[in-house]
């Protein structure tokens, strides 16, 4: 297959990005994380480091895309990789330190109806 994309720019042949054992490959096997990192398609990627030449392909490119925070859905769009991929390989990386994940913040928590209540009649009582 052909080593070059549109415009002679090299890279991977696109018909090759979803094969199973590209994947398999990439993965190193493993279909989910192993870390107890909480990594979904909302959470925010910042790298801490740069990829270093033993960095494997794919986490490098995760490395230098997230040198501003992005999202793992839009990783996973830049490098045409599954999300679950994305996540196996952005728990290796947060594992060694390479990447910051934060989860998205949580929705606030609304106040009980009583105490807004409350302060209501006493604002009006003012």
């Amino acid at each position: 297959m052909s080593d070059q994309r549109r415009g002679g720019t090299p890279g991977p042949d696109p018909s090759d990005a979803e094969s199973p054992e590209r994947l398999y490959v990439i993965t190193g096997g493993r279909a989910a994380s192993t870390s107890r990192r909480s990594i979904d398609l909302v959470s925010l990627v910042v790298a801490l480091a740069a990829p270093d030449p033993m960095t494997p392909p794919e986490q490098g490119a995760i490395l230098r895309l997230c040198h501003t925070p992005l999202s793992v859905a839009e990783i996973s769009a830049y490098l045409r990789l599954p999300v679950s991929v994305i996540t196996v390989l952005l728990s290796d990386l947060a594992d060694r330190g390479g990447v910051q994940v934060r989860g998205p913040v949580p929705i606030a928590v609304l106040p009980d109806r009583e105490l807004l209540e409350a302060v209501i009649n006493g604002l009006q009582r003012l």
